[in-house]
């Protein structure tokens, strides 16, 4: 329960649209079930002010496309109509599943969320890259570059993946089978050296979309005798880096100085421990697309002249902050945060209002905001992502 929300919640087994002095009760009709999971939204701090559009779009919402090797839904901004530069996607194949032979205009990144998964892709020097990747893993295919993903194990795999451009749509995908259908059988014979009376076979390009197939054998089987490797592997395991660490959480980022095959995507996985928040900062170079992979979250985003909002999360959903906007995510749950922040750019960048005081001459502070001494004198002049939620007495 948030402090904003505390009369609310007192009023009744149903929570009620109160704080002291304002609102009243919603007799209805109304859905208690959103009200219950979006309390900063139903009671907003008093702090929050002005009309910034919403920042908050969860998969749950999102249209399920159901197929024979599996699933996948997307949020682009015509779910969310903010998020303009960056567009998600959630996947899912079964054991053996496989999204099929494809590119995009769009670059794509993603991230591993369950399981293990095959991905193979070619560059445009001849170059090709086959691997298997589990939870946690990495992997970022350049725009334009052809590729396909299957699910392994006993289970298959779920995955997110961005994309550098919020229009992004996964049904304008460029697959092959669509190709081959809509490529007389003539061309394709004179293409491959062969009797055209070959082709003219191929699948309705939607059977192939996401297809139940069959799991490979070991990596090495799947590597290409002969074939040149790409010079900078299309995958990334991120897990295996050394977080920043904190009391109250962790940070793992992936951008160009440690991923450098991912030109268009910086990202970071933050971990926040109850209690604990990501503490007030911006980003100077990027907006910011979120995905909240487990626990609950509380989102304060400061936009200037006046405006603020709050809003609350739970996994699966997205979260957007735009360009240099303030912001801060606290996990008021009593289970460990995670969520992704990704950016486009090719470098992450933050900045952080505790230290920009702490290195700011501290008269020209104390003349802006009036503070106490011992606030003051608590302000960090290192880098601290993640801060306790309460002050120390």
């Amino acid at each position: 329960m948030t402090a904003t929300n505390a009369v609310a919640q007192s009023v009744g087994s149903i929570p009620q649209p109160i704080r002291p002095g304002h609102g009243g009760t919603d007799p209805g009709p109304r859905n208690v079930m959103r009200d219950i999971q979006n309390p900063d939204m139903l009671v907003p701090p008093a702090t929050d002010s002005g009309t910034l559009p919403n920042l908050r779009f969860s998969f749950s919402d999102a249209h399920m496309r159901l197929e024979s090797g599996g699933w996948t839904r997307q949020v682009t901004v015509r779910e969310l109509g903010i998020s303009k530069a960056m567009a998600g996607v959630n996947m899912r194949l079964n054991r053996g599943g496989v999204r099929e032979l494809h590119w995009h205009k769009a670059a794509e990144w993603a991230y591993m969320l369950y399981g293990t998964a095959r991905i193979t892709a070619v560059d445009a020097q001849g170059r090709n890259f086959v691997d298997d990747v589990s939870t946690g893993d990495l992997w970022y295919f350049p725009s334009g570059v052809p590729h396909s993903i299957q699910g392994l194990g006993s289970d298959g795999c779920e995955f997110l993946l961005v994309f550098d451009d919020g229009e992004f749509d996964e049904d304008n995908t460029f697959l092959i089978s669509d190709w081959f259908k809509h490529t007389p059988p003539e061309v394709l014979g004179k293409n491959f050296g062969v009797p055209a009376a070959l082709f003219g076979h191929t699948p309705d390009p939607s059977a192939r979309y996401i297809f139940a197939g069959t799991v490979p054998g070991p990596l090495s089987s799947d590597r290409i005798a002969g074939a040149a490797s790409v010079t900078q592997p299309f995958s990334h395991r991120l897990m295996a880096q050394e977080p920043i660490r904190t009391t109250s959480g962790t940070v793992r980022i992936a951008d160009t100085s440690n991923f450098p095959a991912s030109t268009t995507i910086a990202a970071a996985l933050v971990e926040v421990v109850p209690g604990g928040m990501r503490e007030l900062h911006w980003h100077p170079n990027a907006d910011e697309w979120q995905y909240y992979i487990e626990g609950e979250a509380r989102m304060g985003v400061f936009g200037a002249s006046g405006q603020a909002r709050t809003f609350d999360y739970r996994a699966g959903d997205v979260g957007y902050v735009p360009f240099a906007m303030g912001h801060y995510v606290e996990n008021i749950g009593t289970t460990p945060l995670r969520f992704l922040e990704m950016f486009k750019s090719s470098r992450y960048a933050d900045l952080s209002l505790d230290t920009w005081m702490a290195l700011t001459p501290p008269e020209l502070v104390e003349a802006h905001l009036n503070l106490d001494p011992q606030v003051m004198g608590a302000l960090r002049k290192k880098v601290a992502p993640i801060v306790p939620a309460t002050n120390p007495t």
